[in-house]
């Protein structure tokens, strides 16, 4: 899968420019994630590339295809969507009615829509609830709920957009796990996320918005190097790697293990 924005800008009916003259290509299986404060853009991006949104100028090209040659319907088969409030996607009678829907839609067999029940239910953790009501779910289960939906369609990308946002630990274990076995099967995983544990936990690239631009787009080890950087997008590296950073240890670290052995390290030298 390769998503590629060439001087894609967006501006609102209201006149905001959202986005300013992005270029910007995320290619492969490798997970990415897209962070920054809000109304930094985050969210406006991502849903250009499935054409949710369509750019004022520029261009967005998946797979070397513009946008614009097929509708938001079509390219959800190529990638799927995850909203951040659940509510705005669920609205059937049961979870396996919301399982089955997207797939039916795309003109999947009613035997691989079973045969991915199965799987889907037990990766997002609802395999005993696919006869209950979405609405009678937890919050969590609910968000869950919804990644399922769009795993069923079985995109070759996926968005989350704030997958950890209410999330207990449990939660985000899970969610690391959905990550991980995506990306076996070869999928790529783009994800919004506020919460930088999860980020520099579960993901090997790091894309920084502030006010509709990139400003910082690399290696999570090398992002988080540039703290001044990220002030401009008010972002704040996790707690052990400020710690470290401000005991002047060269590396960067993002756990307690590595801060020790990297201490221990240049202590000897």
């Amino acid at each position: 899968m390769k998503i590629e924005l060439k001087k894609m800008r967006h501006v609102y009916p209201t006149g905001d420019e959202a986005l300013k003259g992005i270029d910007l290509v995320i290619e492969g299986t490798d997970p990415v994630a897209i962070i920054g404060q809000n109304g930094a853009g985050k969210t406006t991006i991502v849903k250009h590339f499935n054409g949710i949104l369509r750019p004022t100028s520029g261009e967005v090209l998946i797979n070397d295809e513009n946008i614009e040659k097929c509708s938001t319907a079509q390219w959800s088969k190529e990638i799927g969507y995850v909203f951040q409030n659940p509510d705005d996607q669920l609205f059937l009678e049961t979870v396996r009615k919301e399982f089955e829907f997207g797939p039916q839609q795309i003109g999947m067999s009613q035997k691989e829509i079973e045969d991915r029940i199965g799987w889907v239910a037990k990766l997002v953790g609802l395999e005993d609830k696919l006869d209950v009501h979405p609405f009678d779910l937890t919050s969590t289960e609910k968000k869950f709920c919804t990644i399922g939906s769009v795993i069923m369609m079985n995109p070759k990308a996926l968005i989350f957009d704030e997958p950890t946002c209410g999330q207990d630990v449990e939660g985000n274990i899970r969610l690391r796990r959905i990550i991980e076995e995506l990306h076996d099967r070869g999928k790529l995983c783009i994800t919004i996320s506020h919460d930088m544990k999860f980020v520099v936990d579960n993901f090997k690239r790091v894309i920084v918005m502030c006010k509709g631009q990139v400003l910082l787009d690399g290696k999570t080890e090398d992002v988080f190097t540039q703290t001044e950087v990220l002030k401009q997008s008010f972002v704040t590296p996790p707690p052990i790697t400020k710690v470290a950073q401000g005991a002047g240890l060269k590396k960067t670290v993002f756990t307690t293990e590595a801060f020790i052995k990297v201490f221990e390290e240049e202590r000897k030298k």
